[in-house]
């Protein structure tokens, strides 16, 4: 019999029954072949070499396409605790899981203590165990079989992955000397893998469980040639540089305190000025978009979060209760600002003329972050999100949506952040019990977003699974200048809270109706957002954005005075500037502006003081020349002028 395989063109081909996705590889090219690591069947990735299970849609998937490269990099683990086992034989193994960049394994390795000093064995081993061209072989097991090999492994980790899976969904995957417990999908064999290197060790809790026992997770990144790997090594190196840990130290921006508690940043005074540039800069947008400013409280009852749902679905990831002295009364720290939004909508009746209804707040979140999984501003426990929701006729939510769109995209263009994607976020295909809500309700909401998104011109991406519990939404991926990418701003259209929360508007009909919520959140949250700031400009802000934009130096202590008189007219013109009164050498002065990126230094002597002007030298650029402290105002708001205007 002949199976029909329909390809991403549309074109139609015909084969055998029992031709695999690499079999049509080879038959449109022997190139293409060479390059096919697995392929997506009916929307599903299989191994490139597995049966086809008869009529299907087929993409054949290389290192150019995400899901070639998960799956190489899935293999690469594999081959990775291969190189482990023989060179650390008793060694047991969790999950092996490719990630955003590169992969990791779980690793118990009983009494080694396995470290940085340990990766060019297992590298060399890697290598060696890959250059052998050795297949991934796919079998079906039962469960049986499964518990009898991985008992005689004395491998407990695997025998409890194996415990909740059933006869008929349980499979191997060989290659070489090992065997593994995988669903897959793997590439053909080894050979595709010419480059491998381990990025980092860590530790990390079986199942993210602290009272489990922590096992050793190996990072690491392999690709199809060594010249990609060596780039992005440099690109790594890069990264250090602009790490927002190391230039937030170093700029003076925040710092982080054992005694306030690990996830909860401090706010340094030129971090905060930056933070309130950001602030101010939204709200103005805001304003001229018809929003209004509330605030909430940063706690609330507990019965608010579980009315809204937020309490089943995130309470294992909230503070504990607050137990007040009132029996049985409970309060949690602020998780989320929707709830309360709701509140204020209820506070009073509305009318069809009132909507859309726009509720903007800096509202401070708290989220418990296990320990391990908090870095810098990136994950912390306390976060301050540009949050709004709007509330809306059923009507009016495509055009609100699209509003939102350009207020996130004014965000991105104001910071040079021009390299992004949407991604439609919605429910899982099979998995509704991870949602709230009614079917006709996401339909609804799911097609606002995607006519919403087409009619603005996006470039789009559809994941499934990725929605939130009360919603579909859009999310927008930016690369920054090193090409990593980072989720910011999200929009979601929600028709549950408004029901949840029994929300009404009197319509044109004089009947009550159900508005709609639209959340939205253009930065995300304010502390993740300067982060990838910091790292996206190594530190070197947009001149309206800087802390501060110009510093004035006196060659000696006896100008010093004219340096404040400066000062005080460049603040009369909205420029932020101070004076370096330390006795160091005007060389030493200029070398730590330099350092700490400040865009202008603005130099005082003997001569500058006589005729009432300033030497200018720009970060970076060296010197513009002598000019009077007025002109140098008009330079700069000018230039501030033309960068946002050009947003």
């Amino acid at each position: 019999m002949k199976i029909n395989v329909t390809l991403p063109d549309g074109s139609v081909r015909s084969y055998e029954h029992g031709a695999t996705a690499m079999d049509v590889a080879k038959s449109i090219s022997e190139g293409l072949a060479r390059n096919v690591l697995s392929a997506k069947v009916n929307g599903e990735v299989r191994d490139a070499n597995r049966p086809l299970p008869g009529d299907c849609n087929l993409a054949l998937l290389t290192w150019n396409d995400p899901d070639g490269k998960a799956t190489m990099w899935h293999s690469s683990a594999h081959v990775m605790a291969e190189a482990v086992e023989s060179l650390y034989p008793g060694a047991k193994f969790g999950i092996g899981p490719a990630v955003e960049n590169g992969f990791y394994y779980d690793i118990d390795f009983g009494e080694r203590s396995v470290g940085e000093h340990d990766f060019a064995a297992i590298e060399a081993k890697f290598k060696e165990l890959a250059s052998k061209k050795a297949s991934f072989i796919r079998t079906e097991v039962s469960k049986a079989d499964a518990i009898k090999y991985f008992t005689e492994k004395s491998d407990e980790y695997k025998l409890e992955l194996i415990e909740g899976l059933n006869d008929g969904e349980i499979t191997f995957y060989n290659q070489g000397n090992f065997t593994d417990l995988c669903r897959g999908p793997h590439i053909p064999d080894t050979s595709f893998i010419k480059a491998f290197k381990i990025l980092n060790v860590a530790g990390a809790y079986w199942r993210g469980d602290e009272k489990r026992k922590q096992l050793t997770r190996l990072y690491a990144i392999t690709f199809p040639k060594q010249k990609e790997l060596d780039e992005y090594l440099a690109m790594l190196e890069e990264a250090k540089k602009r790490d927002h840990r190391k230039l937030g130290k170093e700029l003076d921006l925040f710092t982080f305190s054992e005694k306030v508690g690990p996830g909860l940043p401090l706010w340094l005074p030129k971090g905060t000025a930056l933070r309130e540039r950001l602030v101010n800069f939204m709200k103005k947008a805001q304003e001229d978009s018809g929003y209004v400013q509330v605030s909430t409280p940063h706690i609330a009852h507990k019965d608010l979060y579980v009315c809204s749902g937020h309490y089943e679905k995130y309470g294992k990831d909230s503070f504990q209760p607050i137990h007040t002295p009132h029996e049985g009364e409970e309060f949690l720290l602020k998780p989320m600002n929707c709830p309360h939004h709701c509140e204020i909508y209820k506070s009073r009746p509305h009318s069809y003329k009132d909507l859309p209804i726009r509720y903007a707040e800096f509202g401070t979140v708290y989220r418990y972050e296990q320990s391990g999984e908090l870095h810098g501003l990136t994950r912390v426990r306390g976060f301050t999100q540009d949050d709004a929701h709007l509330f809306c006729r059923p009507d009016q939510v495509k055009e609100e949506f699209k509003k939102v769109i350009d207020l996130v995209l004014l965000v991105f263009r104001a910071l040079d952040l021009t390299d992004y994607e949407a991604q439609v976020s919605l429910r899982d295909k099979e998995d509704r019990s991870k949602y709230i809500g009614s079917d006709e309700n996401w339909e609804k909401a799911e097609q606002a977003i995607i006519e919403a998104a087409a009619e603005k011109g996006l470039r789009t991406v559809v994941e499934y699974g990725e929605a939130a519990f009360y919603g579909p939404k859009l999310d927008f991926m930016v690369k920054d200048a090193l090409g990593r990418k980072w989720q910011l701003g999200t929009i979601q259209v929600d028709y549950n809270l408004p029901e949840r929360f029994d929300l009404e508007y009197v319509g044109s009909d004089n009947l009550k109706h159900r508005p709609v919520m639209i959340h939205r959140a253009p930065f995300g949250s304010l502390e993740r957002f300067v982060a990838v700031v910091i790292e996206h400009t190594a530190g070197r802000f947009p001149l309206w954005l800087t802390p501060e934009q110009a510093i004035v130096l006196p060659i000696s202590d006896k100008f010093v005075g004219a340096c404040h008189d400066v000062v005080r007219v460049l603040k009369n013109s909205d420029i932020r500037a101070s004076v370096d009164e330390r006795n160091e050498k005007i060389g030493r002065k200029i070398r730590d502006a330099e350092l700490a990126k400040t865009p202008f230094m603005l130099i005082i002597g003997e001569k500058e003081a006589a005729d009432g002007t300033v030497s200018v030298r720009e970060h970076g650029q060296g010197d513009l020349g002598t000019m009077a402290p007025a002109s140098f105002a008009e330079l700069v708001n000018g230039r501030i002028k033309a960068q946002l205007a050009a947003h």
